[in-house]
């Protein structure tokens, strides 16, 4: 469906970055593409929002707004799970989408469709460092925390921050074609297409080691000397432990595998190397214990989304080295 009026909820004590998305996207006449009727909408019942930095923002439109518009954005919320979303809100999306509106929720705003039940046995994306809390608050939302944003039709939810603008482009491009999305990008000095996922932004944390720990120990080692053979058996006998207590010990310390969290951890070295210095990626790929720059590509491609050539140049201090 083609959409003209654009419904923006805003709530109380939030980012303002977040909560400016949709309407620098949607909130400004551009001559040549389609005009939008913005409307700002306090999602507590209030006239004004005050961001978390204190800044004022005004809101002139009540929840009985958000009635009739074609699409409904939740930009943002405050962080969970300090405070559910108000229930007339909820209530609100809830309408909008029975009546065939898109709604679609940015960054933190996630979490506000998921608690309007909106999101029940749908993919969904949000911040990657909320996504884990996403999924244990919502197992019936199939997170997927690498997306920058995930389209499922008339619900559409994004990654944090610039995943907003991406998200929001893509829906022009979706609904008013590619040069209609290109245009706002270029006035708005963006890319009108990002490659890969936010995986590439994420870090990967070590559990920390610590005198009692030998499997935090075991974990530190393995981070550095990612170029050995890091297999599980020789992981669980570095930690003194059997392989069976030690797949349960770090499944519940890592939420993934021993072959998983290598293979990560693998990729997260090649990045920095990629970022930090002017190695060739073949010479990368062996430091990070992979056999060759062929092994190492496709992995790295999965995992950030982007291959290593087109990482080093959006992160790396010398991006014209080959990669």
């Amino acid at each position: 469906m083609t959409f003209h009026r654009v419904a923006v909820v805003l709530f109380d004590r939030t980012p303002m970055f977040e909560s400016a998305v949709p309407i620098s996207v949607f909130g400004e006449d551009r001559p040549g593409l389609p005009p939008f009727d913005v409307r700002v909408i306090g999602g507590d019942g209030g006239s004004e929002v005050r961001t978390n930095a204190g800044v004022r923002l005004a809101t002139p439109h009540g929840l009985d707004a958000v009635a009739g518009s074609d699409l409904v954005i939740v930009p943002t919320y405050r962080r969970p799970p300090d405070e559910p979303p108000p229930a007339p809100a909820l209530d609100a999306l809830r309408a909008a989408h029975e009546h065939g509106a898109i709604v679609a929720g940015l960054c933190l705003g996630t979490f506000v469709l998921a608690a309007a039940g909106l999101l029940g046995n749908r993919a969904a994306s949000t911040h990657w460092a909320y996504a884990g809390l996403l999924a244990r608050l919502h197992p019936d939302v199939s997170v997927r925390a690498d997306d920058l944003y995930v389209d499922e039709g008339r619900i559409l939810t994004s990654a944090g921050s610039a995943g907003g603008i991406d998200l929001c482009l893509h829906l022009v491009r979706r609904e008013f074609g590619a040069d209609a999305a290109t245009a706002i990008a270029r006035r708005m000095v963006v890319a009108p297409h990002r490659a890969g996922g936010q995986a590439q932004f994420v870090e990967h944390p070590v559990p920390g080691p610590a005198a009692d720990d030998p499997l935090g120990a075991a974990l530190d080692w393995a981070v550095r000397h990612l170029d050995r053979p890091l297999g599980a058996d020789a992981l669980a006998a570095r930690a003194l432990m059997s392989r069976r207590t030690f797949d349960r010990r770090f499944r519940e310390a890592t939420g993934t595998s021993p072959a998983r969290w290598v293979l990560h951890q693998r990729v997260l070295h090649a990045q920095r190397l990629l970022e930090t210095g002017d190695l060739p990626v073949e010479q990368v790929a062996r430091r990070c214990g992979f056999a060759s720059a062929v092994a190492l590509r496709p992995h790295f491609r999965r995992l950030v989304g982007v291959s290593p050539a087109a990482y080093r140049q959006s992160f790396g201090r010398n991006p014209s080295v080959d990669g």
